[in-house]
């Protein structure tokens, strides 16, 4: 039976298909379900995440609808959602409506300047570095400094998962309201591989996680294999509009042999558990979720020093100076330049020459782990909306 006394929380996301935004709900709302009636509303129908039984989901578009690429059609999708969200809100009576990423924050925004009575708390979450995420397009950064002030102040708070993405919002994009960070939630479990990393590998396995565009850069990571002998063995879980350039490349230089092209897998947890060394090499991000999973699985780690994320977790957000073509060894893992392979090839020659580091990031990845513990990170979800300080 339904506790009606509960409060009703509404969650928008553009899907719940593959995605760190997406992994972040799919943890989230186990937890949410037993203090809260929750709906999940969604802009498409993708869902490849496991959904609990008690949450009620409502879809108001579909993926063509999302990834059409026509302006005048975005602006019109966009009201049909406007339309249907209000309608919704106004027959659920939600308490709480909170959204991630832009399009929703922008729907949850306009909705929420139309309820004052009752007053419905809206949230939104910003999930990626705005200033390098719309660098790229002019008009996309013409209509997010129009709208960001506009719709984004009409809410009660917004948090990210990285203090540079709220110093951007404010000093960039003319955000003023309070503003918190929660970062991204990693699902602890005991490791059942043994630790040790004591040795030098004969066979160096290196992984990276995640779609095959522009802003994910992997090819850095095909050039560093490619500046390394053949004990260097790359594996890509993912895909997207790069890949077959990707696998060009690899053809092309001789290393396909070195690489293996997994696509898209549900069981992530245990490619990384099977190699020596994590990559990311993306030029910007929200809160590289990633990082945190491959350290709760005891792999090290290397990073580019992007915005935003990889500092926050491997350095405690201490600054670092990094020389072209060189790299820093982190508290908790190793920083290299964006878009430098040859600082990549130079930190991987590293770890694996020297097993007593590969060891030492072993072991304080998992301590550093522990502080995004799900359990840790859910209770400051919940004091948003709770609104407690």
């Amino acid at each position: 039976m339904m506790d009606n006394r509960r409060k009703h929380i509404a969650i928008m996301a553009i899907s719940m298909n593959i995605g760190g935004t997406e992994r972040v709900i799919s943890l989230l709302l186990p937890k949410l379900v037993k203090d809260y009636r929750v709906s999940l509303v969604l802009l498409s129908e993708e869902i490849a995440f496991d959904i609990p039984s008690e949450v009620n989901i409502h879809v108001l578009g579909s993926s063509e609808k999302v990834l059409t690429t026509s302006p005048l059609q975005k602006i019109w999708f966009t009201l049909g959602y406007f339309r249907k969200y209000y309608r919704l809100v106004k027959r659920e009576r939600f308490d709480v409506s909170l959204s991630f990423l832009a399009l929703p924050n922008f729907i949850n925004s306009a909705v929420a300047n139309l309820f004052r009575n009752p007053k419905i708390r809206t949230i939104i979450s910003e999930r990626c570095y705005p200033s390098q995420m719309y660098a790229r397009s002019r008009f996309s950064m013409i209509i997010a400094r129009i709208f960001y002030p506009l719709l984004y102040n009409r809410n009660d708070m917004l948090f990210s998962n990285s203090v540079y993405i709220n110093n951007d919002l404010k000093n960039r994009f003319g955000v003023k309201i309070p503003m918190a960070v929660v970062y991204n939630p990693v699902k602890l479990k005991p490791l059942e591989k043994e630790l040790s990393a004591t040795e030098n590998r004969k066979i160096f396995n290196v992984i990276n996680v995640g779609s095959h565009v522009f802003v994910k850069n992997q090819m850095m990571i095909l050039k560093a294999i490619n500046r390394l002998d053949d004990t260097y063995v790359l594996t890509l879980l993912g895909d997207g509009n790069l890949t077959d350039s990707m696998t060009d490349f690899a053809i092309d230089t001789g290393i396909s042999k070195r690489l293996n092209m997994r696509g898209r897998v549900g069981n992530v947890e245990n490619y990384l558990s099977e190699s020596d060394c994590f990559v990311l090499s993306s030029r910007t991000e929200g809160f590289p979720n990633v990082i945190l999973e491959a350290m709760a699985n005891g792999v090290p780690v290397i990073s580019t020093n992007c915005m935003s994320g990889p500092l926050e977790i491997l350095n405690d957000n201490q600054p670092v100076q990094i020389e072209k073509g060189g790299f820093v060894l982190a508290r908790y893992g190793v920083l290299v330049n964006v878009d430098d392979d040859d600082g990549l090839a130079q930190a991987l020659e590293f770890l694996k020459s020297h097993p007593d580091k590969r060891l030492e990031y072993i072991n304080l990845g998992l301590q550093k782990a522990q502080e995004f513990d799900l359990t840790v990170i859910y209770k400051k979800f919940k004091d948003l909306i709770e609104n407690k300080d």
